[in-house]
């Protein structure tokens, strides 16, 4: 015999895992502080490459101006103001991606505490439709 009921919990539980569900249950296979920590890491990474990046494209565009000037500048002061820019951004990139990533880990768990309790309920459903047929 079909339960509507069922069938309605059955087919939002799908939809869930079909969409949501794979993005929240891979987040959901490590702890919160792993999780957030790969991804405040990752986002280190690619703001450093980011930073070379534009490192690089600033020296191309003025090669003929920093060729001039490179013997009059203080090399130094010139390294400490690149290191201090540099931590900078990766200070503020880490921060939004930790607040980010922190809110999106806290989001999956409350889906997936969602979908266990329809798993749940699911259960409870098949086991009073088996003792109705005992």
């Amino acid at each position: 015999m079909l339960n509507e009921s069922r069938i309605k919990l059955m087919t939002k539980m799908a939809v869930y895992e079909e969409h949501e569900g794979r993005k929240s249950m891979s987040i959901g296979t490590y702890f919160r502080g792993d999780y957030i920590g790969k991804e405040v890491i990752k986002s280190i990474i690619y703001a450093t490459i980011a930073y070379l990046i534009i490192i690089a494209v600033y020296v191309c565009y003025d090669f003929q101006l920093l060729a001039q000037d490179i013997y009059r500048m203080d090399l130094v002061q010139f390294g400490m103001q690149l290191l201090k820019n540099y931590l900078k951004l990766v200070v503020i990139y880490a921060i939004f991606t930790y607040i980010y990533y922190a809110m999106r880990y806290q989001s999956a768990r409350r889906s997936l505490r969602s979908y266990y309790n329809n798993l749940r309920r699911l259960n409870s459903m098949y086991r009073k439709e088996e003792a109705k047929t005992k």
